[in-house]
């Protein structure tokens, strides 16, 4: 049975000049699958893959393209207009994503992108969009382990550091000393639990914490080597600033790494730069 919000296979009953009638299995009854929603080649009882969402009269259609955000996820959108009672988002599909008045912090601006929340409004029975994300967190409590590799979109910077949104259930930040890169709203990225407070709140970094960071960071310097015939200019007395262009890190880090393969006889260190050690046949 096929809803508002749901992606389902359906059966196709009626072909019509607007479009192909689906069985909806349920309280929807017969839906329209427009005929620009078509993709591919059709017919009389075949099953096809649909989204459901309704028209600009509220009535139920369905659409075999994807949208960008699925009811219930979190996605960065752009926001392509603005009227006396909401924004409108494009998120894939030729009706566009509406975001009411209550539920945007603040002004939102033509030609922009914000991280939003899809839901499904139960006063309307449509599928909108919410800015105000702390109401959509899980409410559960968070059961990630420290060192946990995650997935990451940046949706707010504050004075400690970066909001983010972890696998698209809880909220993390990272602090401005473990960021050596600028992050924008909505920015993807890999990530990994440092700690859950006894508050809930969640820390988070871009690196491997601990010594899986060192070990992570060697293989990248090394890889780096063997790419440029065992010689690379970054060495210890590089700027900072170079040093994170390059690698994204922090010199102490870079300094760490380098020192541990130095330890190991792998690498050389000169007022040049790193070299692999040759080592004797």
């Amino acid at each position: 049975m096929a809803n508002i919000g749901d992606r389902a296979e359906l059966t196709i009953l009626k072909d019509t000049t607007p479009g192909y009638y689906l069985n909806s299995e349920g309280e929807l009854g017969e839906v329209l699958l427009p005929r620009p929603e078509v993709i591919g080649e059709v017919s009389i009882g075949d099953k096809v893959s649909v989204f459901i969402h309704t028209d600009s009269e509220d009535r139920p259609v369905a659409t075999m393209h994807d949208p960008l955000v699925m009811p219930g996820q979190f996605a960065c959108l752009d926001c392509i207009a603005t009227t006396a009672i909401g924004s409108f988002m494009d998120w894939g599909l030729a009706k566009d994503l509406f975001v009411p008045f209550r539920e945007q912090r603040n002004h939102m601006d033509v030609g922009k992108s914000y991280v939003v929340f899809a839901y499904l409004d139960d006063a309307s029975d449509r599928i909108v969009a919410s800015r105000r994300l702390n109401r959509h967190f899980s409410k559960e409590e968070p059961n990630f382990t420290q060192g946990q590799e995650v997935d990451l979109i940046v949706y707010a910077k504050t004075d400690m550091g970066y909001k983010a949104i972890i696998n698209g259930s809880h909220s993390g930040v990272l602090f401005h000393n473990d960021v050596y890169t600028k992050l924008a709203p909505g920015e993807k990225a890999k990530g990994y639990i440092v700690r859950t407070r006894t508050d809930g709140k969640i820390d988070l970094s871009l690196q491997k914490p601990g010594r899986a960071r060192i070990q992570d960071l060697e293989g990248r310097i090394l890889a780096e080597l063997e790419a440029n015939n065992g010689f690379w200019t970054l060495c210890d007395s590089s700027p900072a600033d170079e040093i994170n262009q390059a690698l994204g890190v922090s010199k102490k880090a870079f300094k760490q790494a380098t020192g541990a393969l130095y330890k190991k006889k792998i690498i050389t260190i000169g007022k040049d730069g790193i070299r692999l050690q040759e080592t004797s046949s």
